[in-house]
């Protein structure tokens, strides 16, 4: 078995060292991630394995706090006629009671480089270059150990990346890489186990396997979630309910109805939530903010429809023959008021064979209540706006999940899928129904098929 590569991530306080991990782990909860300085006060591990075989060995260390009395140090432990190297330094440094006393941090973070393959160095991006920062390096280069700078937060607008890469440099250090830990680019690993690989020709092997586990990851959850939302568009579709008219029911019924698309749209959420490694409070269907503000308006709300520029008309009840089914949008769902004489008219015989108890159920004075086309629109858009930003999400993120507005016309016009269309006259295909049976083939046979055109 090839043993694991090992690496000490480093850095001055505060620099998201911590976050950097969260991010590599995809793990929320690793270590304390704070604003204060000096978060981290000891050594913490991570691991990273393919097929269960240990790959990769990831250690967050505390922060470098004043590398310049640390540096004027060292350079005063060579005896007269001495000239020792600089892991002979450090190690007659730790050897010492200063590593115990004043520079216990920094000897937490010493002894950790020392003992890994090599280091990460993680910057604050946003921060000037100063001298702080070049004693830390010097420090650090002491150990013998490659150093792979990591600029983090270049998303920020306010980075200072180009005056970073000129002072890296200057000390001999040209290869580096872009990771924001908030908001890393989609090829953000890859290009970090890459340079790594440059760095350690040795261990190119392990990071070539991770690089591929990775991408196999990564196209695994984009199914997964694809499939996750186009169960939720079908549960929807296919959802139907009848209730008696004349008896005051119809409104009850509908905001039934609306209750229980909602609860389905945040069982979605938070399993897209879950799939990402990401925690139920990130993001909620009643409240994923978008626009200028935030979902306050309600998913049924025609007005929150007419803005993502939804069309809003009147629609025909799922499964209804022609001119049996001329309906009212109420708010986002479908409330159906066919007129039977309607129906006979487009071709009774072969409406009763089809929709024959749908049918009876209008003679005897029962609606039917669906899901509105315009509200599917919204669900498939609320959906793969929110998987957009999760795509896009680093692990180390401490505000809501936010979204900007949708470009695309996706959804927003033209005919729905025919997997839709389909489900409409297939009610046992709904979760949302009593009765369901949604094993059947062809359900899932239109669930996959939705869902490919959602990863398009």
């Amino acid at each position: 078995m090839t043993k694991a590569l090992t690496l000490a991530v480093v850095g001055h306080t505060n620099v998201g060292k911590t976050s950097l991990l969260r991010t590599l782990t995809r793990d929320v909860g690793f270590g304390e991630v704070s604003h204060r300085p000096s978060t981290t006060r000891h050594v913490e591990g991570a691991r990273l394995s393919v097929n269960g075989e240990r790959l990769l060995e990831l250690y967050d260390t505390p922060g470098l706090e004043d590398a310049i009395a640390l540096l004027d140090y060292l350079e005063r432990l060579d005896r007269p006629g001495e000239r020792l190297d600089g892991p002979a330094r450090l190690a007659r440094f730790l050897e010492g009671s200063e590593a115990r006393q004043r520079f216990e941090q920094e000897a937490k973070v010493l002894r950790q480089l020392l003992a890994s393959d090599a280091g990460l160095y993680v910057i604050d991006a946003r921060e000037p270059v100063l001298a702080k920062y070049r004693d830390e390096l010097a420090v650090l280069a002491s150990c013998g150990k490659p150093l792979l700078p990591v600029l983090n937060f270049v998303s920020s607008a306010e980075h200072r990346e180009a005056e970073w890469r000129e002072a890296l440099a200057r000390l001999g250090l040209h290869a580096l890489v872009r990771f924001d830990s908030v908001a890393p680019p989609e090829d953000g690993e890859r290009r970090l186990y890459e340079s790594l690989a440059l760095l350690l020709e040795n261990s190119r092997d392990q990071l070539e396997r991770l690089i591929v586990d990775q991408q196999a990851q990564r196209v695994a959850r984009q199914q997964s979630a694809a499939r996750l939302i186009a169960e939720l568009l079908v549960d929807c579709a296919a959802c139907r309910l009848s209730v008696a008219t004349g008896s005051g029911l119809e409104l009850a019924a509908v905001d039934d109805l609306r209750k229980a698309v909602r609860q389905r749209e945040q069982r979605c959420v938070e399993a897209l939530l879950k799939l990402y490694a990401f925690r139920p409070q990130d993001a909620a269907a009643s409240d994923l903010p978008l626009l200028d503000g935030r979902w306050g308006d309600d998913l049924f709300n025609p007005e929150t429809l007419k803005v993502l520029g939804v069309r809003v008309g009147s629609g025909i009840a799922a499964g209804a023959a022609t001119g049996a089914g001329v309906d009212l949008l109420l708010g986002g769902i479908t409330l159906g008021a066919a007129a039977l004489a309607g129906a006979i008219a487009g071709g009774a015989l072969q409406t009763a064979r089809s929709y024959g108890g749908r049918l009876i159920g209008k003679l005897k004075g029962k609606r039917e209540l669906t899901v509105d086309d315009a509200v599917l629109r919204l669900l498939a858009l609320r959906q793969r706006h929110l998987l957009q930003a999760l795509t896009v999400r680093g692990h180390a993120a401490m505000t809501s999940i936010t979204l900007s507005a949708p470009q695309d016309k996706t959804w927003r016009e033209g005919k729905l899928p025919d997997a839709l269309k389909k489900a409409r006259a297939h009610p046992q295909w709904s979760s949302l129904n009593p009765g369901s049976k949604l094993s059947q083939a062809q359900r899932q046979e239109q669930i996959e098929g939705l869902a490919g055109l959602l990863s398009d």
